[in-house]
């Protein structure tokens, strides 16, 4: 079945996936997902070097095997702020998760929970904090927080998040302004269902605009005094997300931060940044092991898990993976992504004699130079290939694209039976 809200499709799925690696799942996330909100997943900034080059730089950096280890079954359990984890994976926050299925992030919140995996809400989340904790229980969360340039707006978020009992707040400093994404511009994207805390406060203002037009709201400048101002007003540990200089690293540390979060938003905000793995190392020297860190852009194997960790990371971070996950098996799909990537950071422990995640935080890690390349964006006309077409993805003539902030024509959602009938 297919879901429609205002004629725009939702998957209502909730099943296991089979698959062999979690990138399969982008190309079959096309059969399910209208293209707009496709494009906005699987793409980057500009020509969308950082983005390729976020996965390629993993192979900057070789594990090197060990034997005659005497080590069986490893184990990755691991803690993070006072909290049991069954896998150092976690679920990096991302907007909007209605695009891919109708339960939004509730559905991605369960599946975390059954993969024993961190979660992490967004501010331009469409479900509730409050609905998101009823669903997932005690199971650990984090909260990732676009500063608003209105403190009441922030306070509200701040009361709302602690009393659903979330661990902390991940203050994003790398988005300050929408960086420049093609495919949001080429395919006319704007934000197709409404995002709750703005519904809460604004009385439904998100849905129909833009990612730029939902930026603008944010605060364009963010300096220590908003880290220790964001500390004592929530009164919860507070991540500083997006840093990828050592000396900014020390500067929140200074501020007061519980923990850096090395990211450079996947890839979506400055193209010709670094790559992430490439700058975790300077980092994690500065960090010391004074506070946590995670890691995130770019993860699509377990051996990107297991450098990420042998590198310095605490909690490695995925994005895109579990959102096609999510497409296409709802809370079973997202799960099933953390499963396989964990799976496969097993056989890398096993071959390296790893026992425990703390063990693969000193595992040896050998670094080789390395090329890259320039091309177009994927959505640029002279590599984009024609898009399916199919029953599942095509938006309803009461779908409105907005533009300028002009909010979609009201339409109540509509279940509707993907065999052809309208199901009641």
């Amino acid at each position: 079945m297919t879901y429609y809200f205002k004629g725009f499709p939702q998957s209502d799925q909730n099943k296991s996936l089979k698959m062999i690696n979690v990138d399969e799942l982008e190309e079959r996330a096309k059969e399910v997902m209208p293209e707009p909100a496709y494009y906005y997943i699987a793409s980057g900034s500009e020509n969308e070097w950082t983005w390729r080059n976020n996965t390629a730089a993993f192979n900057h950096f070789q594990i090197i095997p060990r034997s005659l280890t005497d080590m069986d079954d490893p184990q990755t359990e691991t803690e993070f702020l006072g909290k049991k984890l069954k896998t150092p994976i976690m679920i990096s926050p991302i907007a909007c998760h209605g695009i891919s299925h109708k339960d939004g992030e509730v559905a991605t919140a369960l599946g975390a929970k059954e993969a024993g995996a961190m979660f992490s809400s967004s501010t331009y989340a469409n479900r509730s904090v409050e609905d998101i904790a009823e669903a997932a229980g005690d199971a650990p969360r984090l909260f990732q927080l676009y500063l608003s340039k209105d403190w009441d707006f922030n306070q509200m978020v701040f009361d709302a998040v602690k009393a659903a009992g979330y661990q902390g707040i991940m203050l994003t400093v790398d988005a300050l302004v929408s960086g420049y994404r093609e495919a949001n511009l080429r395919t006319k994207f704007t934000y197709p269902v409404p995002l709750d805390f703005f519904t809460r406060y604004q009385g439904g203002q998100g849905e129909g605009q833009s990612v730029a037009q939902m930026y603008a709201a944010s605060a364009q400048k963010i300096g220590p005094d908003d880290l220790k101002k964001i500390k004592e007003r929530s009164g919860l540990p507070v991540l500083v997300k997006g840093i990828l200089c050592a000396e900014d690293a020390q500067m929140a540390i200074d501020a007061g931060a519980d923990g850096i979060v090395v990211s450079n938003h996947g890839g979506r905000e400055i193209d010709g940044a670094p790559a992430t793995i490439d700058m975790l190392p300077e980092i994690a020297k500065v960090v010391d092991h004074r506070v946590p860190i995670i890691f995130d852009s770019g993860v699509r194997r377990g051996s990107h898990v297991f450098k990420a960790l042998a590198l310095g990371a605490d909690l490695v971070g995925i994005g895109r993976p579990y959102l096609y996950g999510l497409a296409l098996g709802g809370p079973k799909g997202v799960a099933s992504v953390i499963n396989q990537l964990n799976d496969e950071l097993k056989i890398d422990m096993q071959l390296t004699g790893c026992k425990t995640i703390e063990d693969v935080k000193h595992a040896m890690i050998t670094k080789l130079p390395y090329s890259s390349d320039n091309l177009p964006s994927s959505t640029d006309p002279t590599v984009k290939p024609p898009y399916p077409v199919t029953d599942h993805n095509q938006m309803k003539a009461s779908y409105v694209t907005g533009t300028d902030g002009e909010e979609p024509a009201p339409q109540v959602a509509e279940p509707v039976d993907t065999e052809g009938g309208a199901s009641h």
